[in-house]
């Protein structure tokens, strides 16, 4: 299965193709991630035929930094803390319920917050993606080389924020300097990628921060880059393959690790979308539904401006989390 992402200058042209294309792939996983926070499957399809409007309505601003990806399902976990709060379901408040996806509003609407004054002060953005390129490098090479406890092992460190004495006891390693090991190799082969790379850039000196203990380098920038570009998520493939039940040993002990003790949000969404039994059937008509509204949108775009209506304030750049 291979998994496909849009045009975005298609979508920017509004192409109704190109529109009907990532309604048929990202329902689903739109559906579930949705379904999970309401437990309502009516008000789930409304988040989503709401999420993918705003999706329209926003692609000018798409920012490419973002995957398109990242982009949809910034805009339905607003749309889905929005219902919540409207259901007066339970008290969420900004920044909760985060899910991994608070990085990309907070870009909006950052604050000179300490955080963000030492992230400022300390990386450039150039910096932040060469950080993200050299941890995908290393997540490619580790993969390929099939250590994948090793590569649990990291997420835990990198993006979980585990101690060394709790991933120990879970990998069942022989003692904490055990995980000290395999950290400082990682750092290690980090520092050579970004060598590779970028030679000279401050990052390097940053990187040899990066000890046991150092929580302020962990915590502000490899564990938030770590989640914002997504790291470590496998392929969609790779989760029909988990769905299925047909990954082998050491990607199986990954994806499984990756999900249920992770719980990345958008890999949980896929992969129950994925699992469903029924979602053929059931996607048919949510798509139809969807497909009716944007492509009302879409069309109305096209026509010349009247002169006396507002933009739309949904916000739906990537950066505003949409």
């Amino acid at each position: 299965m291979a998994d496909w992402t849009p045009e975005i200058e298609k979508l920017q042209a509004r192409e109704d193709s190109e529109w009907l294309g990532v309604e048929r792939e990202y329902c689903g996983r739109l559906l579930a991630y949705a379904l999970r926070r309401t437990g309502d499957h009516q008000s789930s399809e409304d988040i989503v035929q709401e999420t993918l409007l705003g999706a329209v309505r926003g692609i000018d601003d798409f920012d490419k930094m973002y995957s398109f990806e990242q982009y949809l399902f910034g805009i339905c976990r607003n749309r889905t803390i929005d219902h919540m709060r409207r259901k007066k379901t339970r008290t969420i408040q900004v920044g909760e319920d985060d899910d991994g996806f608070a990085g990309l509003e907070a870009l909006a609407v950052q604050s000179e917050t300490p955080s963000a004054i030492v992230r400022g002060r300390e990386l450039s953005d150039r910096a932040l993606d060469l950080l993200a390129e050299i941890m995908h490098d290393w997540v490619e090479e580790t993969w390929e080389q099939g250590e994948f406890l090793r590569l649990c092992v990291i997420e835990a460190l990198f993006s979980g924020g585990w101690r060394n004495r709790d991933t120990w006891k879970r990998f069942r390693l022989r003692d904490e300097t055990a995980v000290a090991g395999i950290k400082f190799r990682a750092l290690k082969r980090l520092r050579q990628l970004a060598a590779v790379r970028e030679s000279g850039n401050d990052l390097l000196r940053y990187l040899a921060m990066a000890q046991e203990g150092d929580q302020r380098i962990l915590d502000l920038d490899v564990r938030r880059v770590w989640q914002e570009r997504r790291i470590s998520c496998p392929a969609r493939h790779w989760l029909a393959r988990k769905a299925a039940g047909t990954l082998a040993e050491g990607p199986e002990m990954f994806v499984s690790f990756h999900l249920l003790e992770m719980k990345c949000p958008w890999c949980v969404a896929n992969h129950d979308d994925l699992a469903r039994a029924d979602r053929e059937a059931d996607l048919r008509r949510l798509i139809d539904r969807v497909s009716e509204s944007t492509k009302r949108v879409l069309h109305s775009k096209t026509l010349p401006a009247s002169g006396n209506e507002a933009a739309p304030s949904d916000g739906s750049s990537p950066t505003a989390g949409e």
